[in-house]
């Protein structure tokens, strides 16, 4: 069996239904039992609610597993902590491997939640565990934050320069990349970088949606202290705001993307494209 940690979030959902199309057993390890509904419907066999910060969680939801595919809540501020316990437990249950979801370019210190990351990759190579890393960039199904705005309004609101180079990788290519992993012998001591084909940038991402929408969709930058303002309105933690504003401003001096060609390998076609990714989403909110 396989257990997926942090299962109930949107990477999480999409990990197990990778995993469900190949026809493995999952647990899914969710915060809150009145989650267990929504890992059940994405295909789950069991659900197991715990808090990530205790052993007794871990030592739980780790016994009779083959496979653990740690996923930290996003943003968290205890990603080393949580880290640390699924490793340490992983070990002390035999786990046969340790497929940890990381994130494109961890090492670059300027994004700290990125940092994050890092440290937990360090104690993984130390642990001895047969492991893999999975390094995605940005989801395309990130859109969906501005779905209304796009929709409604015709404005894609970014709070970097509209002609930032972005990379991205649909969601659904990183689950069905994640099951091969875990499904499939090879893996072991590899670390892989997920991205998609494209290098666009918002001003070219509008342009796209504009086309499929058959509507004018205009990319606008929106100034960080008037993101920050509509941040804190939504009850955005402060942590929260303070690393997605040195996220946000990394990519306006740096941009941010990688290789399509470790995401192509693991899945055998060419990844997604972002007019797919749009293209479904309309779909699916008409």
């Amino acid at each position: 069996m396989i257990l997926v940690t942090g299962a109930a979030g949107k990477t999480g959902q999409a990990i197990i239904r990778g995993l469900h199309a190949t026809g493995a057993r999952v647990r899914a390890l969710i915060r809150r039992p009145e989650q267990e509904g929504i890992v059940l419907a994405a295909g789950a066999h069991e659900a197991l609610a715990g808090d990530m910060t205790l052993e007794s969680t871990f030592d739980r939801a780790l016994s009779g597993i083959r496979t653990i595919y740690h996923i930290c809540p996003n943003m968290c501020a205890y990603e080393v902590e949580m880290g640390k316990l699924a490793i340490q437990w992983a070990k002390r249950h035999t786990v046969e491997h340790f497929v940890f979801h990381s994130v494109l370019h961890p090492q670059v210190r300027a994004m700290p939640h990125h940092w994050d990351k890092l440290l937990v990759e360090d104690m993984l190579f130390e642990a001895g565990l047969p492991y893999t890393i999975l390094q995605p960039v940005a989801y395309m199904q990130n859109i969906m934050g501005s779905w209304n705005g796009i929709i409604n309004e015709g404005k894609y609101h970014v709070p970097y320069p509209i002609d930032t180079r972005l990379g991205m990788v649909d969601l659904l290519d990183v689950a069905q990349a994640a099951a091969v992993v875990m499904t499939t012998p090879g893996h072991h001591g590899a670390t892989y970088e997920l991205c998609g084909n494209e290098i666009l940038t918002p001003k070219q991402m509008a342009s796209i949606m504009s086309d499929i929408l058959e509507q004018e969709v205009a990319a606008v930058e929106e100034r960080i202290v008037n993101w920050q303002q509509n941040a804190r309105h939504t009850g955005m933690d402060e942590e929260v705001i303070k690393k997605l504003t040195a996220m946000f401003q990394y990519y306006a001096t740096y941009g941010f993307w990688g290789n399509s060609n470790a995401l192509r390998h693991l899945i055998g076609r060419d990844p997604a494209t972002f007019a797919d990714c749009v293209l479904r989403t309309k779909r699916v909110s008409a």
